[in-house]
């Protein structure tokens, strides 16, 4: 099969005998003379094989093989060895050499290694592109909107590495589906992709469902638990809303990324793992980090690239394939249109619950039409957050109601606000620290500060 190779070798007679050969054999070649060089014209989109020569001035092939096995460990690479030197072959295949060429060269020899290297990629390629079928992720994310096509163009890109990915955007809006692409597109696929909810889950039992717990750790463990890190050893994990982390597990997160084990609660001795960490948030982290409630040290661990999935309000456009792509989904083969007037009202909509609500009103829609045609009575009424305020909010523009001139409480105030918002919400916790935009451990912390009674 043809395919396009990158040939490194600073040996220019040998160089151009192999060059010679390959390109009678109807490959594309791009010849390199050392190590920097070829490091320099690499790219993993532009060539589909690597042969480099081992002993080089500067930088070594064995270099040359780690670097590019780290930027892209699909790319099978091909080293060249002078016959009987067993020690460095068997250094390069640890590395993850696909295999070695022996020198001088003989045509055959490299004819054959070449035609088995290519025939693994693209046998590799064809399985990876079935899973990505299989996995139906690719059904999930709906749209054609220049955004869109940004997201999906930056998300292959990140997936070709191991490098830290922070997902950012609204909730609804789709990021657990955009961190099970990234994974499904990377060399990790065959591993699992574990997902946790940081939020949903209380800080106190939150360290032992990552790092796991030894049996007889804490009263209740009767037996030892993985915890998230370890079920996900040689794939993904993904922590969704990872700015509701506590600060003392941040510490503890900080270290498995920089040392790459975990230590189980109550265990003897730390695990090596090795697991790709995808983490979004729909808060700003820059503002936690001033206020002190997340670490910047770890943020910049966990943002080497950002990914940003807009809401559906700046790609109104997606809106149209998103409706037809939920109605054929929950009818199972029932006919039913959306008329072009309900899909104007759609449209029109700003959707603050993003993707999540859509899907929800052309549920409502599927369930409530008797005929085979929607009509505007079957949407949901506009949700609170799509109606102008109808006062000012302080913190949403409007103005703050007169100080006393002798001075104020700063605490007694913010305890008076968690207290009015506590009935607001008749004592639910979980509605009330949504409200007050706090995470619900800090709420937590509030209450206890002050002395304030979830009966208030």
């Amino acid at each position: 099969m043809a395919g396009r190779i990158l040939f490194i070798d600073d040996d220019k007679a040998g160089r151009e005998v192999a060059l010679f050969n390959l390109r009678r054999a109807g490959y594309e070649l791009t010849p390199a003379a050392d190590g920097q060089e070829g490091l320099s014209l690499f790219s993993p989109e532009k060539f589909d094989l690597v042969i480099t020569d081992v002993k080089m001035p500067g930088i070594s092939g064995i270099d040359v093989l780690r670097r590019i096995r780290a930027q892209a460990p699909e790319v099978p690479v091909l080293v060249i060895t002078a016959f009987g030197n067993v020690e460095t072959a068997v250094e390069a295949m640890k590395e993850g050499a696909y295999d070695f060429i022996g020198k001088p060269f003989h045509r055959d020899q490299i004819l054959l290694s070449v035609e088995r290297a290519l025939e693994r990629r693209r046998l590799a390629t064809e399985v990876r592109m079935l899973r990505i079928r299989a996995s139906g992720v690719e059904r999930e994310i709906i749209g054609s909107s220049s955004d869109m096509k940004r997201l999906l163009e930056i998300s292959d890109r990140v997936s070709k590495t191991d490098a830290g990915i922070l997902i950012t955007g609204e909730s609804g809006t789709g990021k657990e589906v955009i961190a099970r692409r990234i994974h499904v597109h990377s060399h990790r696929a065959e591993g699992p992709f574990v997902a946790i909810n940081c939020a949903a889950i209380p800080g106190e039992l939150l360290e032992s469902e990552l790092f796991g717990h030894a049996k007889g750790a804490f009263t209740g463990a009767v037996k030892e638990r993985l915890g998230r890190f370890r079920q996900a050893q040689g794939g993904t994990l993904f922590l969704d809303e990872i700015g509701e982390i506590p600060l003392p597990l941040q510490a503890k997160l900080l270290r498995v990324l920089q040392e790459k084990v975990v230590d189980a609660v109550g265990g003897d001795a730390p695990v090596p793992v090795n697991v790709r960490i995808v983490a979004a948030t729909n808060k700003d982290l820059q503002n936690r980090i001033r206020a002190g409630a997340f670490r910047e040290d770890l943020y910049y661990r966990l943002n080497v690239v950002e990914v940003h999935v807009p809401p559906l309000r700046e790609r109104p456009e997606d809106i149209p394939a998103l409706v037809e792509h939920f109605v054929r989904e929950l009818t199972e083969g029932r006919d039913l249109t959306v008329p072009p007037r309900v899909m104007e009202e759609l449209r029109r909509r700003p959707w603050p619950g993003n993707v999540r609500e859509l899907k929800n009103a052309c549920e409502r829609m599927v369930i409530l039409c008797q005929g085979n045609e929607v009509s505007l009575e079957d949407l949901p009424a506009p949700s609170d957050r799509m109606r102008p305020e109808k006062a000012p909010m302080i913190g949403n523009g409007g103005d703050l109601p007169p100080l006393p001139a002798d001075g104020l409480s700063l605490v007694d105030l913010e305890k008076k606000v968690i207290e009015s918002a506590l009935r607001l919400k008749k004592g639910n916790m979980t509605q009330t620290a949504a409200f007050l935009r706090i995470p619900r451990h800090v709420l937590t912390y509030r209450l206890e500060k002050y002395g304030i009674r979830r009966e208030t």
